[in-house]
């Protein structure tokens, strides 16, 4: 497994649509504090704003996700981007703005465009072939982080040297110049939409619940890692400026992993992959809580990014698993509202428990909600899989034999004769159905008479040990 099928212009070009859209997104809570932070309160509305964008990134996901079409999904990204530049604008447009007025503003900027991750996703898996699926989304997780990890230091430098509002605007510019970024790309992905059987497109996503539960917990440890870790180390007693080399340290750990974790093939099944590394992870976060050097934690938190990395990747593998294609932008939506609500949740648990509790037990307390929610996840997925291998094995095992060897076979074994398994061909099947129908004789279940059918000799061919077998109807009641 290599890279190489990712070396195209077109997908270089979506490198650079991917970039515009993704980076306002990674830049969007830290402006919105750093915009109204002079004001009176200004912390405390610059995280409103941020909750607003949250919100609405949240709530519009799977509404606009579930209504794109594959076929033309340029059209309804170009639209989604569009309102969420103009978001943006507003807020860098008009810092002294009402409050309402803001809230609105970061509203509009995180919910128009709330689809273009997944959409942007499906048509990145579309570009290349199918063996080199696992490759795009590394090589997207590794953009991905990598702008994650670039976003802070510029938002930072922007809001401190140059003005507060500069940072939205920048963040306006990039979304508005990924929109005709979007014409150099096919202008949506091939799909089926009679691939889900008639089947309402709610009901198919519902499905995917474990694998949208196991994105909530994977993030939810991301949200213990950049909330509280300030806190943490205010506790160890180490400066509070070493909690962006530890984060920067997260994220590029983070792009390490999922470099090599395209680079090969793993072992097991995708949802006990994700599962081993989420908890993998969760250790790593408990070692930060617990460990007081500062060096130690830094490397458990390089290894925490490394495990991010495969658990993300696992889940969106696991999700194209359990999606047919038609439905993948709409659940890679769903998936990104459900990341966010987990990461909401957990940062909402940590925050209430700061004032009461050291920061260490904030984040021990999160990483236990983390791993039930891994547990909860792990239950459904292999709940989802027993069920999945119910349906495939049948409800009857006898209906296939019935129905190959004619009107009046009832044997449970017939099955695999029909299906030419051991012990029996299709044609002998097929002429012994034709037989059965030329001359009718008495229902057999165990044999003529109520003496068994011994099925070593049952399962003979037909030029078996006893000679070439009899045909037509000499022989109504089948002793031969």
């Amino acid at each position: 497994m290599s890279y190489r099928d990712l070396a195209s212009r077109q997908a270089l070009a979506w490198a650079v649509v991917a970039v515009g859209a993704r980076m306002p997104v990674a830049m969007a809570p830290l402006a919105l504090v750093f915009l109204v932070r002079e004001r009176p309160g200004g912390y405390t509305l610059g995280a409103a704003l941020a909750a607003a964008y949250v919100i609405g990134e949240i709530v519009a996901a799977p509404v606009l996700g579930t209504r794109m079409r594959p076929h033309r999904a340029r059209r309804q990204l170009a639209l989604g981007l569009s309102a969420g530049a103009l978001g943006f604008t507003g807020l860098g447009a008009f810092p002294h703005a009402h409050p309402a007025v803001l809230a609105a503003c970061a509203a509009l900027a995180g919910a128009a465009p709330a689809a273009a991750p997944g959409g942007l996703r499906a048509l990145l898996t579309g570009l290349v072939p199918k063996r080199a699926v696992a490759q795009a989304l590394s090589a997207e997780s590794m953009l991905t982080f990598g702008i994650w990890s670039l976003t802070p230091a510029v938002v930072t430098g922007l809001a401190l040297e140059a003005a507060p509002r500069v940072p939205l605007l920048l963040a306006a510019a990039l979304m508005a110049a990924s929109v005709p970024g979007l014409w150099t790309l096919p202008a949506g992905w091939d799909a089926d939409e009679t691939d889900r059987a008639g089947e309402s497109m709610p009901r198919i996503l519902a499905r995917a619940w474990p694998a949208y539960v196991m994105g909530a917990a994977g993030l939810s440890l991301l949200a213990l890692a950049e909330l509280v870790l300030p806190a943490l180390l205010e506790q160890r007693g180490a400066g509070v400026g070493w909690a962006g080399p530890l984060l920067t340290g997260l994220s590029l750990g983070a792009a390490v992993g999922a470099f090599l974790y395209g680079l090969r093939s793993w072992p097991g099944r995708l949802s006990t992959r994700s599962t081993v590394l989420t908890c993998g992870m969760a250790a790593c976060l408990a070692l930060v809580a617990l460990i007081p050097d500062l060096a130690w934690m830094a490397c458990a938190l390089v290894f925490a990014g490394v495990l991010q990395a495969g658990a993300m990747l696992t889940r969106n593998l696991s999700l194209r698993e359990m999606l047919p294609p038609s439905a993948l932008a709409a659940g890679y939506s769903v998936m990104y509202a459900a990341v966010g609500a987990g990461y909401a949740a957990t940062g909402s648990l940590a925050g209430a428990l700061l004032p009461f509790v050291a920061p260490s037990t904030a984040i021990l307390a999160g990483v236990g909600l983390t791993l039930l929610l891994t547990l909860v996840g792990a239950w459904g997925e292999r709940d989802r899989t027993a069920s999945a291998g119910d349906l495939s094995a049948g409800a009857d095992p006898g209906a296939a034999g019935r129905g190959a060897a004619g009107p009046g076979a009832t044997d449970p074994g017939a099955t695999g004769r029909g299906a030419g398994g051991r012990g029996g061909s299709g044609r002998e099947v097929r002429e012994g159905a034709v037989r059965d129908a030329a001359v009718p004789g008495p229902e057999v279940r165990e044999g003529v008479a109520g003496i068994p059918v011994q099925p070593a000799a049952r399962d003979l061919p037909a030029g078996g040990a006893e000679g070439t077998a009899v045909r037509g109807g000499g022989d109504p009641e089948h002793r031969l």
